[in-house]
């Protein structure tokens, strides 16, 4: 196979812009888990609570709350998604409320998942199960 000039020159900005992608992207959610927790223990339970409808009729605009009082950081993930990392939301000592909404998109049905770093430096996880009719990453 002969490569011309144009031909080697494309083939190195592609190879350079696959080498650019982060590696977070390409992150399951245990590898979003131990990022973010730093590999610490996370505990089900109170402490952080997670709002989320239980059918999505379209998985492109699904509204989504998290609150945890006294919450340093909330990160909320997204299991079947293909990048599942889908917010993280940093509390300075200032804030005057834990807790943020925000809007993701699911690609299907999925469990949604919030973990809350807590002012004691523990983890705390909550999820919830959205069964998504219409899938918005493409579905």
């Amino acid at each position: 196979m002969i490569l011309s000039r144009r031909e080697a020159l494309v083939l190195a900005l592609g190879s350079v812009a696959a080498a650019a992608i982060p590696m977070s992207a390409l992150a399951s959610v245990d590898e979003a888990v131990a990022a973010f927790t730093g590999g610490a223990a996370v505990t089900d339970g109170a402490g952080v609570t997670l709002t989320a409808p239980e059918i999505a009729e379209n998985g492109n605009t699904v509204p989504v709350s998290v609150a945890a009082p006294g919450a340093s950081s909330i990160l909320i993930l997204a299991a079947g998604n293909p990048t599942p990392a889908v917010a993280t939301f940093n509390f300075g000592e200032l804030a005057g409320a834990h807790a943020a909404s925000t809007r993701i998109r699911l690609s299907k049905t999925q469990d949604v998942v919030a973990i809350a770093k807590l002012a004691d430096g523990t983890f705390v996880r909550t999820s919830s199960e959205v069964k998504v009719t219409i899938g918005g990453c493409g579905g």
